[in-house]
């Protein structure tokens, strides 16, 4: 079995909206962590992945203070 994560996934979409709410979150004080499967595909020398699909990570440690920043900054 592989050994749980400590991030979890909170957001996927534009890479301008992951680092407008990395912004925020690292105002408060929360370190976060990007996926782009598409720009990790390309840089092996493969193709795959979705374009403008950027996955935003954070500690579960962090989820409660996270959460309604993330929710309130995209309604």
């Amino acid at each position: 079995m592989f050994p749980e994560s400590e991030y979890e996934r909170v957001y996927t979409g534009s890479l301008i909206n992951v680092q407008f709410l990395q912004t925020l979150l690292q105002d408060r004080g929360i370190n976060s962590v990007t996926r782009d499967d598409m720009k990790s595909g390309m840089m092996a020398g493969f193709g795959g992945g979705v374009p403008d699909h950027i996955q935003l990570f954070i500690k579960k440690e962090d989820m409660e203070e996270a959460i309604p920043i993330i929710e309130k900054s995209l309604s």
